[in-house]
């Protein structure tokens, strides 16, 4: 009988000892798999709800990440949390991870006096550029991100690789397509043109 009481006994404190481990793992890390479309300033958003280099910088550290401005689609971070860090998809996230195939390129009346700022959102867009304009279009958009909507590098993002300012929170191809035709229309005049910088600088 006592050897049951021992053993009943010991069973109930390595139970007691599970439940322990069990209670820290709630308020253990989150780790999170890189989507298309992340960085590590709207991860920060989604999980603490707002992005500082404070909560940007904790998520370099808990990885080791050298670059910053570097991450990989279906890589594995680990975030820091003290277990009240919930994982919520902002909207803009949403948008860029939503973009899986170019939309097929349609017309532009572009003006040269609108801001991509004040851009709104919009569900299909055609592009003006023909001919030789749109082969130099083109050129550029397999220069800077390989024909890609969701390419991503630090601030800039998409075919045409745009600052997140210039898209104004509207990652839809469609966007990226119009928003495009404006920066260069009001930058270079043509795109021919601003291929012609691009071969001169290496950017545009």
């Amino acid at each position: 009988m006592k050897s049951l009481k021992t053993v009943l006994l010991s069973t109930a404190v390595l139970a007691g000892f599970g439940l322990f481990l069990g209670g820290k793992d709630a308020f253990a890390d989150e780790q999170y798999t890189v989507q298309s479309g992340d960085t590590l300033s709207t991860i920060a958003t989604n999980f603490y709800g707002y992005s500082s280099d404070d909560t940007i910088n904790a998520i370099v550290e808990a990885n080791e990440i050298a670059d910053k401005n570097l991450i990989f689609v279906g890589e594995a971070l680990i975030i820091p949390t003290d277990g009240t860090a919930t994982y919520t998809e902002s909207a803009s996230t949403t948008a860029a991870a939503s973009v899986q195939q170019p939309s097929e390129p349609a017309a532009s009346q572009s003006s040269n006096t609108q801001s991509a700022a004040s851009t709104q959102s919009s569900s299909s867009y055609s592009s003006s550029a023909r001919g030789s304009e749109a082969s130099a279009k083109e050129w550029i958009a397999n220069k800077e991100s390989g024909g890609s909507y969701t390419a991503t590098n630090g601030q800039y993002y998409g075919r045409y690789q745009l600052t997140n300012s210039y898209l104004n929170g509207d990652y839809s191809a469609a966007n990226q397509e119009k928003v495009a035709d404006e920066y260069v229309a009001s930058r270079y005049g043509s795109w021919s043109a601003a291929k012609a910088f691009w071969e001169a600088n290496g950017w545009y």
